[in-house]
């Protein structure tokens, strides 16, 4: 994989937010403070259960239109739930939500030398519009390059523009698994993932300061009291790579679960007393590796 490539994520889907209540809507129930989406900065964001846990991870970006609308990029799979549930909280505010998977498409620009080859300052979320849609530096980590939404018709004119050729998303799901990012469904466990083991608040999807939303008090509690024991961890594997929810073991004990994988790359869901004991772990007829990534910052306890 080099710096100057594009893939065509498959598993992104794209829901609509309008309305003069879209904002202050979104507001009151996402991770991250909306009030700061605007047409020079993308985020990455989450919706949590009343008791903090994650249902859905996504991005959140402006088109810069004058109707103040926004996208959010999320999981295919799991947007017909995630719009059902948004639609749930609506109440009578003045909110249009819509599926617009087929009218826009997703493009990712993988490493750290993309957003400097498209025009973007390496800032995560930094964004500008493009042609017809926006592009920016992935919010997460700018070590895992840009990221854009074009309308569909005008695919082919922008990814032409940049020059460059096409990529290859294995290569690109690897160098999430290698940086330690959590991706999907297989790494966030719907309703079970606790935002700060997972590493939500280096990887920018949470606000301090916004206020209230929900699931903001086990997450406020949970940072406050460095109550974080257990992480989202990135593995070298050695032998078959188990499935997700395989049990890990030390010394014949339960340490956590096997998540996502590409070849021998992966992510498990460890006690961070196993994850550094220095010993090996055991997933199914594998042998597991983990390592802290440098973007990992939190004390823990």
């Amino acid at each position: 994989m080099t710096d100057t490539t594009y893939i065509l994520p498959a598993d992104r889907g794209l829901i609509a937010v309008a309305g003069a209540d879209g904002r202050p809507f979104l507001q009151g129930i996402v991770t991250n403070d909306v009030d700061a989406v605007d047409a020079a900065h993308a985020q990455y964001a989450a919706m949590l259960t009343p008791q903090g846990r994650i249902m859905w991870d996504f991005f959140l970006m402006s088109l810069d239109r004058d109707d103040g609308g926004l996208l959010l990029d999320c999981d295919r799979d799991g947007l017909p739930a995630f719009q059902k549930r948004l639609s749930m909280y609506r109440l009578r505010a003045d909110v249009q939500l819509s599926d617009v998977s087929e009218a826009f498409t997703v493009v990712a620009f993988p490493g750290a030398a993309a957003p400097a080859a498209l025009g973007l300052d390496p800032a995560p979320g930094n964004a500008r519009p493009w042609h017809g849609g926006v592009i920016y530096t992935d919010p997460r980590l700018a070590a895992l390059g840009a990221r854009a939404i074009v309308p569909a018709d005008r695919l082919d004119d922008a990814l032409a523009a940049t020059g460059f050729a096409v990529g290859d998303a294995d290569s690109y799901d690897r160098l999430r698994l290698t940086l330690g990012v959590p991706g999907g469904a297989a790494d966030l466990p719907p309703e079970r993932a606790l935002p700060l083991e997972v590493g939500f608040d280096e990887l920018n999807a949470l606000s301090w300061t916004k206020g209230c939303y929900m699931g903001q008090e086990l997450t406020a509690r949970m940072n406050y009291r460095a109550l974080v024991k257990k992480r989202l961890l990135p593995v070298a594997i050695e032998g078959p790579a188990p499935p997700p929810g395989t049990p890990i073991e030390l010394d014949g004990k339960d340490v956590g679960e096997m998540r996502s994988s590409n070849g021998d790359r992966g992510l498990a869901y460890l006690r961070l007393a196993a994850a550094d004991a220095g010993q090996p772990l055991t997933c199914g007829e594998a042998r597991l590796t983990p390592s802290r990534p440098d973007w990992f910052k939190r004390p823990t306890s």
